[in-house]
């Protein structure tokens, strides 16, 4: 035999080659035995940090509008609770408010995505919800009317839901909800988020205290800037619009680090929040993941923030309706068309003065009334935003954080 030459068996195989056949075998089995052990372990953590989360059976939404092709609405709310952890932010206070409320559309395969924030002081007609824990629930009261964070405060995220559905004709498929120390885990997890000041803020309310320019901001300090009402005119539209180029830096942050595509990140921020989120009962942890994951690979451009076009609430000046054109842009969310441009003589911005938390219903007769009819007499003046504000006042995910003067403007801020 020559060199090199090697001794075959009967079936043609050598020694060696049975040797290496039987190491990769080994090999291949324990790599198959680490890999499930590994995917069973991430599985067991995922699904033990997954359980922290706490779920609401939600019922009783009544006759529901209809969904259309495959497209997800998801309500978002922010939630001032001061129970738990969050009691550090003033025990004293009772009961929750949606102090943020936000319905997410996401468009069949994800391929874009709207973000509608509705005012807090939005009037909303009274429905009748069951009582939940944590909520007392209320019974209908027809011809009558209450804010939208009240709707949330009587009957929690079920009564919110059925409300939004029942007034916008949007169907809803699952809600999240967050508090505060969710969203300061959020931010810091993030590494802070950055935030452009047109002017000064020195708000003894909040405790924020900020130079005019660009800030970077961890968690306590951004959910300071979420919150702040006192600057400006202390409009809760102003808030809003200060809320979305805010959203809209954290988009940009989670794009530039890649949180998204980071397991590990992942699994830390969804450890931290845990314990700070409520979410619908049919929201899977399978289907969170999915979303997750479908959400990471939308460009910045395809997210757009838009806020509900509101007038004037006639009986009472801290309050507004939905105008006329609301209806149009709920349609085109429901039905997933491309977001409809407003008339020439536009609705902008309101700056109205600041409203409690909690004002109550109004008992008698003439002070009720149903959202969505227009007030033409007290409608706002246009706005001077720059970016989408043919598109109810939005911006891009992608906007420069920097173009937000006008939501500072105001006896209580710039001029």
């Amino acid at each position: 035999m020559g060199h090199g030459d090697v001794q075959q068996n009967a079936g043609g195989r050598s020694p060696r080659g049975r040797r290496a056949s039987r190491v990769f075998g080994w090999a291949a089995a324990v790599f198959a035995v680490v890999l499930v052990a590994g995917t069973l372990s991430a599985y067991a953590v995922y699904r033990d940090l997954f359980g922290k989360i706490r779920q609401v059976k939600v019922t009783g939404l009544g006759h529901r509008p209809p969904g259309y092709n495959h497209s997800l609405n998801v309500l978002v709310i922010g939630s001032d609770t001061r129970t738990g952890k969050n009691s550090r932010f003033g025990a004293h206070i009772p009961g929750q408010r949606s102090d943020t409320v936000l319905v997410l559309h996401l468009s069949p395969g994800f391929r874009r995505a709207v973000v509608m924030s509705i005012p807090r002081d939005s009037v909303v007609p009274v429905l009748a919800c069951p009582r939940l824990p944590g909520s007392p629930g209320q019974a209908a009261q027809p011809g009558q009317i209450e804010q939208i964070n009240e709707t949330f405060s009587n009957g929690g995220p079920g009564c919110l839901w059925k409300t939004i559905e029942q007034t916008t004709h949007i169907r809803l498929d699952h809600f999240m909800e967050l508090n505060f120390t969710g969203f300061e885990h959020v931010i810091n997890d993030l590494g802070g988020v950055r935030i452009c000041l047109p002017y000064p803020i020195s708000d003894r309310r909040s405790k924020l205290r900020l130079s005019r320019g660009i800030h970077h901001v961890m968690g306590a300090e951004a959910l300071a800037y979420w919150r702040v009402r006192y600057i400006g005119v202390g409009s809760d539209l102003e808030r809003i619009q200060r809320d979305q180029y805010l959203m809209a830096s954290v988009a940009q942050e989670v794009k530039h680090t890649n949180l998204l595509g980071d397991p590990a990140r992942v699994l830390k921020l969804v450890s931290d929040i845990a314990g700070s989120l409520t979410t619908d009962s049919g929201l899977s942890q399978s289907a969170m993941i999915t979303l997750v994951q479908s959400l990471r690979h939308l460009p910045l451009r395809a997210v757009h923030f838009v806020e509900v076009p509101v007038v004037t609430y006639p009986p009472n000046p801290n309050w507004v309706q939905w105008s006329g054109q609301a209806a149009t842009l709920f349609k085109a969310i429901a039905q997933d068309r491309k977001l409809p441009r407003v008339h020439k003589k536009r609705h902008g911005r309101r700056a109205h003065p600041a409203s409690s938390s909690s004002s109550g219903r109004p008992g008698s007769p003439s002070s009720s009334g149903r959202s969505g009819s227009p007030s033409a007499s007290r409608s706002p003046p246009p706005s001077p935003l720059s970016g989408l504000s043919r598109h109810y006042g939005g911006i891009t995910a992608g906007a420069n954080v920097c173009s937000d003067s006008s939501a500072f403007q105001g006896p209580l801020g710039g001029h």
